[in-house]
């Protein structure tokens, strides 16, 4: 088993940027070039004993994931005959160390008695695919690789983009470069063939990934996840701050009865845990969102466990959940520092204080009102009891959901405003009865909750699409709950405790 995922960090050359290269552009591209250690564990991963390797790296880089892999298989007793390898990479700033990278693939392949070929283009990935994609549909041509590895840029795209267009014609929607890179290379795929990547983990959950969730867990098994517990392990030198996850998975065949999901801190020399889980129990096959629940150790598993018995769907509860409708930008000259005659309550996440909102806030830099026109009053709703959730939370927030009740009953306001960087829960568009309110902060706000929600969800937004699919307690539940939280000042153990007592 391997146990030093993320060892000491390398000094070869072939593993850093190029002399040169501007790092601005590299993240404008969505670079981030693969520490050593990450290469070696994600060439480990591979299990096929082919003769003749075709290899696709569609973004090389400076080269690590394809001498990580050449490594590999010239230390298996038992090698291949032939690599051949097809390497993308757009930046020509890195080409030529990608070039000495090759050469000395080469020169270890021959000594270990592989013969090694590659094809090096300084292309866009994304226009050469979706034409080999478009060229295969129509020609009934054979797909061409056995064996992808691949560490693919993370970047958003927009709707009008070229890239964007590209992929629309070969009948992939996505909002981000990295999950176009997978589709294209599964679709590159043979029957049988190995792909082996590390990616952000924001593909496992939310509506803005379904699409290619469906086609990936469609086409490819799932065979091994390894997550980083820590946002920057990963990629710490390029500050990326979304949690990764490298995945094996291959083309066609069965669905596998279990997959292994193993876990380390990202810290070098962490060690490895691991688990082996039901397929089921990665993605649910009621699931019609198809998330990807990744639980990597006992409290997560319990946590699943607890969350997994709940049965209420918000619309049982009678609820509803909907994004802050006032967008600060578009309404800048409706806003209020202060409250004042004709304005309502304007809440932002910085508002939040412990279980309720403290409003207005004194010496904040938002505003704290905005004014009641006829063009403002379809963003605010009726004064009433609502629970507040963060749609982003920092690094140095304790919880991936933090929940807050708007009591309007400390306010004398009719309406209220909510800035869009809050989501908030709602009775018909109007508020609810304490108890519930209060029931329900509470659960939002556990531990257990806490603990469920981050095995699908790997980073810092929390979308009203997130909310909506889990499953919650019943009313007598939430109202129970929340009659049992005193009002005073309460830690989290002893939320904790309130809540877990009723679930379990």
């Amino acid at each position: 088993m391997q146990t030093d995922v993320l060892s000491e960090v390398s000094s070869r050359t072939a593993e850093r940027p190029a002399a040169g290269t501007d790092a601005d552009k590299r993240r404008e591209l969505g670079q981030f070039l693969t520490p050593a250690p990450v290469a070696r564990f994600m060439a480990s991963l591979f299990s096929t004993w082919d003769r003749d390797v075709h290899l696709l790296d569609a973004g090389a880089g400076a080269g690590a994931l394809t001498m990580a892999f050449v490594r590999h298989f010239c230390q298996r007793r038992y090698r291949p005959e032939r690599i051949s390898l097809t390497a993308f990479e757009i930046d020509p700033a890195l080409m030529p160390l990608l070039r000495r990278t090759l050469a000395q693939c080469e020169k270890e392949c021959r000594e270990a008695g592989i013969e090694f070929s590659a094809i090096v283009l300084n292309e866009n990935f994304i226009e050469a695919a979706t034409s080999m994609v478009s060229r295969d549909q129509f020609t009934g041509n054979p797909l061409r690789f056995n064996m992808a590895i691949v560490n693919p840029p993370y970047r958003k795209i927009r709707g009008d983009s070229g890239e964007r267009r590209l992929l629309h014609q070969v009948g992939i929607e996505t909002s981000n470069l990295y999950t176009g890179f997978v589709t294209l290379i599964g679709r590159l795929l043979t029957e049988g063939g190995e792909l082996v990547g590390i990616t952000p983990r924001s593909f496992c959950n939310g509506p803005y990934f379904k699409a290619f969730r469906a086609e990936f867990l469609q086409t490819m098994a799932l065979k091994r996840l390894h997550v980083f517990e820590s946002r920057t392990a990963a990629f710490r030198q390029d500050r990326v701050l979304q949690e990764n996850v490298i995945f094996h998975a291959v083309k066609g065949g069965t669905k596998p009865d279990h997959v292994i999901i193993s876990s380390s801190s990202g810290q070098p020399g962490g060690q490895v845990s691991e688990r082996v889980v039901g397929y089921e129990d990665l993605v649910d096959p009621e699931d019609a969102e198809q998330f990807i629940h990744l639980t990597t150790n006992a409290d997560q598993a319990r946590a699943r466990l607890a969350i997994g018995r709940l049965s209420a769907s918000l619309s049982e509860l009678d609820l509803s959940v909907s994004t802050g409708r006032v967008v600060d930008f578009r309404a800048r000259e409706f806003l209020r520092g202060h409250p004042e005659p004709g304005t309502a309550p304007l809440v932002y996440p910085c508002h939040f204080d412990g279980h309720f909102v403290r409003w207005p806030k004194e010496n904040s830099r938002k505003p704290n009102a905005i004014v009641c026109s006829a063009i403002t009053r379809e963003l605010l709703v009726p004064a009433g009891v609502y629970v507040l959730v963060k749609r982003f939370s920092p690094k140095e927030e304790p919880r991936r959901i933090v929940a807050c009740i708007w009591d309007s009953s400390l306010v004398p306001a009719v309406l209220v405003g909510f800035e869009n960087h809050l989501n908030y829960f709602h009775v018909n568009g109007r508020g609810m009865p304490m108890p519930l309110a209060r029931g329900l902060a509470g659960f939002l706000n556990s531990t257990v909750l806490d603990v469920y929600f981050r095995q699908f969800n790997g980073h810092t937004q929390v979308n009203a699409t997130d909310l909506r699919n889990l499953k919650y307690p019943t009313k007598a539940q939430l109202e129970h709950i929340g009659n049992s939280i005193p009002a005073s000042a309460l830690l989290q153990k002893d939320l904790d405790a309130i809540v877990e007592e009723e679930l379990f």
